[in-house]
């Protein structure tokens, strides 16, 4: 998407001007992934414009590959985003009808050639809410990946303000799940996305580490499908300071993060992103669950300080602020 945002911390227009980038759900995962070193391909139908040329352009300096990505029909989607501070809640408004994306359907994509040698695909629940034939592509899409034996993860990613077609967000993302092997979520995805619930107050703040694990279980035992299930916890004090951590249950064992203290925040879009690339990193490259749960709150603890959709550090990087280096001094 092109993602429009006023100067610094700025209301919607109080400067005649937005700063104008690129971003969404699963291309910061591929640009994540990508920046770690892993190869990453991004799918999606753009039109044939010189602005979608420019999406091309900039997904290909982060090393993605977009050789599968189609032109048809359409607009490229975009979505303002009034970054917040303090007590003031930060505001994204969409822009997403009539886009190429959302007008795409099932066999626009030939699913074997672009999972031909792949290993991992990863979806958000965001595609499957702009509209009913871009839900109907994710489910064809989630099929064909587990027919083409490819480990499939879903980060549910709820977002209330989409789903305006008629179905209703449980309806679609229930059997979406039963192909999925790893899922991404917080509270609140599982409870609108999935329609499961447990006693976890989302603006509370505060964690209750027990009630994570009663949430994770029960999805663990409604889709048997599932390998883990990782969740990510965010304490909002304010717009500017969040409290942020994950865990996640294999089925083995529930595991809990380390916790972060991040202050003065300078965008939060894309955190949860940075998340789920840094998981992905992890199971693929590093050698347990435990440790891919680390590294991915890690990176995406580091995403917070930097503005845009985009990850943009490196494996080295991270592994600086696991190593307990997050003071911030200046390198020299």
């Amino acid at each position: 998407m092109l993602r429009l945002a006023p100067p610094g911390f700025e209301r919607f227009l109080q400067s005649p001007q937005f700063v104008a980038t690129f971003g969404g759900g699963e291309a910061n995962v591929a640009v994540t992934v990508a920046g770690f070193g892993l190869p990453a391909s991004y799918v999606t139908v753009l039109p044939s414009n010189p602005i979608a040329d420019s999406v091309v352009a900039e997904l290909r300096k982060f090393n993605v590959d977009t050789t599968h990505i189609a032109r048809a029909k359409g607009r490229l989607g975009i979505y303002f985003v009034e970054a917040g501070a303090n007590q003031r809640a930060s505001k994204v408004v969409y822009d997403r009808d009539y886009s190429a994306i959302a007008m795409a359907k099932p066999g626009d994509f030939s699913w074997a050639q672009i999972f031909a040698g792949a290993g991992w695909f990863h979806i958000t629940g965001i595609t499957p809410a702009i509209s009913a034939s871009a839900a109907e592509l994710a489910l064809e899409s989630v099929r064909e990946a587990r027919n083409h034996g490819l480990t499939v993860s879903c980060d549910l990613n709820y977002r209330k303000n989409l789903w305006k077609y008629g179905k209703e967000p449980a309806e679609v993302m229930r059997e979406l799940m039963k192909h999925v092997d790893v899922a991404i979520a917080n509270e609140e995805d599982c409870q609108m996305a999935l329609g499961i619930q447990v006693d976890v107050d989302v603006h509370s703040g505060k964690l209750d580490h027990a009630q994570y694990r009663k949430l994770t279980d029960k999805v663990l035992a409604e889709y048997p499908n599932l390998q883990s299930i990782a969740v990510t916890l965010r304490e909002s004090k304010s717009a500017s300071h969040n409290g942020w951590s994950a865990c996640m249950n294999d089925r083995r064992e529930f595991l809990v993060s380390r916790h972060y203290e991040i202050t003065h925040i300078v965008d939060r879009v894309g955190g949860g992103d940075s998340f789920a690339g840094g998981l992905i990193y992890g199971i693929l490259a590093l050698g347990s669950n435990k440790e891919a749960l680390e590294f991915a709150v890690a990176a995406s603890c580091l995403k917070h300080s930097i503005p845009g959709d985009f990850n943009r550090f490196t494996v080295d990087e991270v592994n600086t602020l696991l190593k307990g280096d997050g003071s911030g001094r200046v390198q020299r």
